[in-house]
């Protein structure tokens, strides 16, 4: 008997510490479902402001309004109060109300908090409200391609707002109460609350002010060529910092078209990190590096600056004829020299150069310049360009590749490319966050300046920047020209394509500058895409980067230079 009694004991014991030891935090939770009932408390989304503090994105409290069928006393009372104040149809609240079978219902979200004192006064048994954070935007449709927005839920879908969820969207807390085993709340039980988490702010590389100028310029570009979109990206040369991103037209954050997701897609994409193009005579800044420091290097393959080329209009390349855009009338074009060649965007001398150098060490400029490949940019949805396999260019690739045809290319690739030829020689990481941080403060992470790479000599890059200098001075950029100040830039043309042919009368006109010359602070691309009418970078593109740098001088009080 004893021993019988010890096993049934053990037995016991063996079952018992499987309920509190190794079950035990299971069933706890198993019973704080059966006897409690729990409402969300939404974590505050955190900030995202720009470089000086302006906020961008913001959040606003609203509420949820949920409903316990099992706590109502008068489901008629109920529904008719409850239905006129959220607008909501009387007979299917009402069905809502008597189904005591559910044990909770969300009745409607986004509710302001002026309603929810409406139904307050109403003393509804069981109406309960849960905080509801609401993503709000300031400045609307600015900046839309880099803010991205939310789902419903509050979770990040594109731009900034995806790519840095984990630190925006915080932890969510929980408010307890006490019921019966029918789901019927306990009068006068405890409660239990479980505060949320905030999330942390993200500050932007963006300025506003400078945003704001882009913005105005590319949407008078828009509204005077009639083009299918206008694009803009302002940036410091010489850290990566993305000042401003411009895609017009753009989406309006604060009224988002959800019930139509393909035009949600379409217009939440950021085309300057995301959309591809031939860049045209933009490109020739490379073609010129390259040649330029090869020329230091020794390579006799490479031209010197003082090296006459020949006025020929034309080039034959593996029996094709390439063109200059001009037709040399007047001796337009006629021995020219680097420089010279830069001024007039002539196409053949820059067929020479890419000819001379040959594949192996021009798709060494390529890699070092980044083209190919993603800059790594903080942001959704980057893509690397289309580049030829060196295995398989041939001599009228290399040829057309080298004043910018047979290449694609990103706006942020070309602006960090260009950025590298004339700050120095150093390709920036681009980036648009500079730091994240607390609501108190607390610093969670910083972000600097990085070199990826450096991709020509300092005094190359100083000599290259002379040059485009000359461009808007004397040269197809002249409309850029600001007195008294020293500003460099290329125009580029480019032809579209469409089902692999050229697309008759279709153009894409660019124009990138940078300012002061010496020592560039700013560089902007702009991008008009199917213009009508003039379609030539000079003519088209060029202006509005001479607005947007004159405007960028008034806002910073810079002085003319001495």
């Amino acid at each position: 008997m004893f021993f019988v009694v010890a096993f049934v004991f053990f037995i016991l014991f063996i079952r018992l510490f499987f309920i509190q030891v190794i079950n035990g935090k299971d069933l706890q939770v198993k019973a704080s479902d059966q006897w409690t009932r729990d409402l969300p408390v939404s974590a505050k989304r955190g900030l995202i402001l720009d470089r000086t503090g302006e906020i961008l994105a913001d959040t606003k409290t609203m509420f949820t309004v949920y409903l316990r069928a099992k706590n109502v006393t008068d489901a008629e009372y109920t529904a008719r109060n409850i239905s006129e104040i959220l607008e909501l149809d009387y007979n299917e609240t009402l069905i809502k109300c008597k189904n005591k079978g559910v044990s909770e219902i969300t009745l409607k979200r986004k509710v302001p908090k002026e309603k929810v004192n409406q139904i307050i006064e109403k003393d509804l048994k069981g109406i309960y409200f849960s905080e509801d954070i609401m993503r709000v935007y300031p400045y609307g449709d600015m900046l839309s391609g880099v803010l991205g927005y939310n789902s419903i839920d509050n979770v990040g879908q594109c731009g900034i707002e995806k790519y840095y969820d984990k630190y925006l969207k915080g932890i969510d807390g929980k408010k307890l109460t006490e019921s019966d085993i029918k789901g019927i709340e306990i009068e006068g039980s405890a409660g239990y609350y479980i505060p949320a988490i905030d999330g942390l702010n993200v500050e932007l590389t963006i300025d506003i002010a400078i945003q704001q100028i882009a913005e105005n310029v590319m949407k008078t570009a828009y509204l005077t060529h009639n083009p299918l979109a206008t694009r803009c990206i302002v940036m410091k040369p010489d850290t990566g910092e993305i000042l401003a991103m411009v895609n017009y037209p753009s989406l309006d954050l604060n009224n988002l078209p959800r019930d139509d997701v393909s035009q949600l897609l379409s217009l939440s994409k950021n085309p300057l990190i995301s959309n591809i193009y031939e860049p045209g005579s933009t490109f020739k800044i490379l073609t010129a590096a390259a040649n330029m420091q090869e020329y230091k290097n020794g390579n006799k393959s490479a031209f010197s600056s003082t090296h006459v080329f020949s006025g020929g209009r034309t080039r034959t390349i593996d029996g094709q004829t390439i063109k200059c855009w001009s037709d040399h009338a007047n001796g337009k074009h006629s021995n020219q020299t680097i420089k010279e060649a830069l001024n007039n965007s002539c196409n053949p001398i820059f067929v020479d150069i890419a000819m001379s150098l040959q594949t192996e060490t021009f798709y060494k400029y390529l890699n070092k310049f980044g083209y190919g490949k993603a800059t790594g940019i903080d942001a959704i949805g980057e893509e690397i360009g289309m580049l030829i396999n060196k295995n398989m260019v041939k001599n009228c690739d290399l040829a057309r590749i080298g004043f910018g045809q047979t290449i694609a290319v990103t706006p942020i690739q070309l602006i960090s490319a260009t950025a590298a030829a004339v700050n120095g020689g150093k390709l920036m990481q681009p980036y648009l966050v500079k730091s994240i941080y607390s609501g108190d403060g607390i610093i969670a992470e910083k972000m600097y300046p990085a070199v990826k790479n450096r991709v020509i000599d300092e005094d190359v890059s100083r000599e290259l920047a002379s040059y485009l200098e000359g461009v808007v001075q004397d040269g197809s950029g002249k409309h850029c020209f600001i007195p008294g100040y020293k500003v460099g830039g290329k125009t580029g043309t480019a032809q579209k394509y469409e089902n692999g042919h050229i697309a008759s009368g279709k153009y894409i006109s660019s124009f990138v500058g940078f300012f002061p010359a010496n020592k560039p602070e700013y560089i902007a691309l702009v991008i008009i895409d199917e213009p009508e009418g003039q379609h030539y970078g000079s003519t088209v593109a060029a202006p509005y980067a001479r607005s947007i740098f004159e405007q960028i001088i008034a806002l910073k009080n810079i002085k003319p230079y001495q």
